[in-house]
């Protein structure tokens, strides 16, 4: 057995520790020239001895794992050979051949088809087509003030960029062997690449003119399907833009595309969906954190400049930490939520994924703007600055007090090389200037003053929103047969439906109370921000419902606090990880400021190196204008 988080051909599996969870079989076998060999072996899994049975019985504690182990072990004895050929079973090597049985196999058999190879094979290994690229440009690591400064200098073109991206995209992100971060890209996005060559040669300088952004697929687009990740509305293609999906438009930007997710942010550990699952930048094999984590992994990977995520939970902190990137998610209101699919309402929130502090400022610029039509957006009214630019000075952390809660940086797995390596990191903030020092824990939530289904809720503004969906009820869309099996119920409905207004207004006023209740935690302390982690372990393997990653949340989601998010370079492992900035309501752009002077001095960002730079190819320039 050997060790699949790590090499497991080189470092066994341990026997204690979160480690010893992740178990890889390793089969050591001869092939000579020609020959086929194979291993058979049976996973064999049980039910949750968590859950109740069918009318409400508990599963008996330890049946289950008396169960598997019964069932694996007569497997071992006498294996279910049921579908394979006689071929197949002959060219067993982990058991005795000899000794099996199987209708219609018989072992003399095998005599006639020693060192033959099965049917089909020897014919050469898989080989994968090579992907070359059209454009000169070389888009790989670029930040937006890079893209944009090569535009206004005449190095590149908005098509160049464009077309790099969309390269990039069907060379690494599509086919078996993809990273499937983007689910679709859009059909006019050459289009709107030349577009914005023409407006730039005609003296355009709109901030974001030419860029190509991707939008997570849960945010409205109008010539663009909206799906959520599901079969639910597959197809559907709302009529108009979400707001800060038009914002950007408005500022010149390109929408590429739509990012893959987890089916309807339902998980904050995966991103699966039913168009696919998507790969870790880093490590194809592991998760890429949810539920943004297609706008993460793209934008890591050099699929578009920067990415539009959501978060309810930890979907824009966890997979910007997996993919060394930056996010904000700001004090409710601060950007618009209009246009996305819900999950929980109110405590939505829409926000970007770039690859630097600089780059985000410049998207909150663009999108950061108040939303008449959005209820929560008075919350946030008179607090926006007029540009979030200004506040990214190298002297931000100066005189700052950074403060880090007692059990912040404790891996609930129990491992230390990702919290070792984040501790180091700190000395990166007293070398800009602030104190760092130890609090208190953050008070926990106060006892809620509100009810409700927010799902339901949420569903019902959306449909009201969307008056042209298939569905006019959110219990055709929550008991929908067409979400993924592990999502699905469609058991009969419940729950306490719609929330009043008296409810919503309870629930807002329930988040601002607990924003004043850390704020007072944080003026207590004598502390100008709150440090937390973005993971806290290293991330799991891509195959399961279960947590992918130690994780800490802090309280920018059950409140409406600010973190801004930001990488920290790499533990032991040559894991990416990242830190969050959490401070009181409305101190977004100061907290912008703390990281960009820490970016300044950490340089904590890297680059992945699965997905490198395309060959260019100049027999395929025509590509520019298709």
């Amino acid at each position: 057995m050997g060790n699949f988080l790590r090499n497991p051909f080189k470092n066994p599996l341990p026997a204690t520790g979160d480690e010893a969870n992740h178990p890889a079989f390793v089969n050591r076998l001869e092939l000579a020239p020609g020959q086929s060999r194979s291993v058979l072996h049976f996973v064999v899994t049980g039910l949750s001895e968590s859950r109740a049975l069918g009318g409400g019985a508990a599963v008996p504690a330890g049946s289950q794992v008396s169960d598997v182990a019964a069932t694996a072990s007569a497997l071992t004895r006498s294996p279910d050979l049921a579908g394979l050929s006689t071929a197949e079973i002959c060219s067993l090597v982990n058991y005795n051949v000899a000794a099996l049985a199987a209708p219609g196999f018989n072992v003399s058999d095998c005599r006639a088809l020693r060192d033959k190879p099965l049917k089909g094979a020897g014919r050469g290994a898989v080989t994968l087509p090579v992907v070359t690229t059209s454009s000169k440009y070389d888009v790989v690591g670029k930040t937006i003030i890079q893209l944009l400064a090569g535009m206004k200098a005449g190095r590149t073109t908005s098509r160049e960029i464009t077309r790099a991206y969309l390269d990039r995209i069907a060379a690494y992100d599509q086919g078996p062997f993809g990273l499937h971060s983007v689910i679709a890209v859009a059909s006019n996005a050459m289009d709107q690449a030349r577009a914005a060559d023409i407006a730039r040669s005609r003296g355009d300088v709109r901030p974001l003119l030419g860029i190509p952004i991707l939008v997570k697929d849960i945010i409205d687009t109008k010539d663009m399907p909206t799906t959520g990740g599901s079969l639910v509305f597959d197809g559907y293609r709302p009529t108009q833009d979400a707001w800060q999906v038009a914002k950007l438009r408005q500022a010149g930007a390109i929408i590429l595309g739509k990012a893959n997710l987890s089916e309807f942010a339902n998980s904050g550990f995966y991103s699966e969906s039913a168009y696919g699952q998507v790969w870790n930048a880093f490590d194809p094999s592991r998760s890429s954190i949810g539920s943004s984590g297609g706008s993460a992994v793209a934008v890591a990977s050099s699929f578009a400049a920067a990415a539009m995520g959501t978060q309810t939970g930890d979907s824009l902190w966890g997979p910007s930490g997996a993919a060394s990137l930056v996010s904000l998610r700001g004090t409710d209101g601060m950007e618009s939520s209009q246009g996305a699919m819900p999950l929980t309402v109110v405590q939505d929130y829409v926000g970007f994924i770039s690859r630097s502090v600089q780059d985000e400022a410049l998207l909150l610029n663009a999108a950061a703007v108040g939303n008449p039509n959005d209820p929560l957006d008075d919350v946030a009214d008179g607090h926006r600055p007029a540009s979030w630019s200004t506040y990214l000075e190298a002297g931000a952390l100066k005189g700052k007090v950074i403060g880090v809660p007692a059990s912040a940086f404790n891996d609930p797995f129990g491992t230390t090389e990702t919290s070792d390596a984040l501790k180091a990191e700190f000395d990166h903030f007293r070398q800009a200037g602030a104190t760092v020092k130890t609090i208190s824990n953050a008070p926990s939530a106060p006892p809620r003053t509100y009810t409700g289904d927010t799902t339901y809720e949420g569903w019902r503004e959306w449909i009201a929103d969307h008056p042209d969906n298939p569905y006019s009820n959110p219990v055709q869309i929550m008991r929908s047969p067409l979400r993924l099996p592990y999502n699905r119920n469609t058991d009969p409905y419940t729950g306490s439906g719609p929330m009043s207004a008296e409810d919503i207004a309870n629930m807002q006023a329930w988040r601002a109370g607990y924003r004043q209740s850390l704020e007072t935690w944080m003026d207590q302390q004598g502390v100008d921000a709150v440090l937390y982690p973005t993971e806290l372990s290293d991330i799991h393997l891509n195959d399961s419902t279960g947590n992918s990653f130690g994780r800490l949340d802090p309280q920018s989601s059950a409140s409406g606090v600010p973190t801004v998010i930001f990488p920290a370079g790499v533990n032991s492992h040559d894991q990416p990880v990242g830190l969050q900035l959490q401070g009181r309501a409305f101190q977004d752009p100061e907290l912008m400021g703390m990281a960009y002077a820490f970016e300044l001095v950490a340089h904590g960002h890297v680059e992945p190196t699965v997905t490198p730079a395309l060959k260019y190819n100049p027999r395929s320039r025509q590509e520019l204008d298709q």
